[in-house]
């Protein structure tokens, strides 16, 4: 039982990871409903939260693949670059939201406490990933707008 635990996770973290890579960029475009930036956002995670101090220790899940987009640094200043890196911030809040979801699987074979331990699993690794694009998107759309 437990080896499941350990090989659905991951397996299911994975197959979420390269099934959003075949969205069309149009899904994550930094003004839709789900991504767009909200005015008190950049102050809380910078106060509150404190994104700059621990967010570089954040892996780059972008290694997992060989085609992935790579965000622990900016590459380049040019617009386009720009402009790929905030639409895979996007698929990236997307994908870690995405993959909060399959907690519940396990509530199919398992324990409630089981299924609550999923769940704290889920958001731990997820949840500072999701701050950390929301908190880098609206930094680069800034850069973006004053390289036009």
């Amino acid at each position: 039982m437990l080896l499941t635990y350990f090989i659905g996770w991951p397996l299911m973290q994975l197959a979420v990871a390269y099934l959003i890579n075949f969205l069309d960029n149009k899904y994550f475009q930094p003004d839709n409903f789900i991504l767009k930036s909200r005015k008190w956002e950049s102050a809380f995670y910078r106060r509150v939260i404190k994104v700059p101090k621990w967010k570089h220790l954040l892996p780059d899940g972008a290694a997992t693949y060989k085609s992935g987009f790579k965000k622990k640094r900016l590459g380049s200043s040019d617009s386009n670059y720009l402009n790929q890196f905030i639409i895979e911030t996007g698929r990236a809040e997307i994908m870690h939201w995405l993959e909060i979801l399959p907690f519940w699987v396990f509530a199919l074979w398992s324990p409630g406490y089981v299924v609550w331990i999923m769940l704290g699993y889920a958001l731990v690794v997820n949840v500072p990933c999701i701050i950390t694009q929301r908190f880098n998107r609206p930094r680069l759309v800034k850069v973006s707008k004053s390289r036009v």
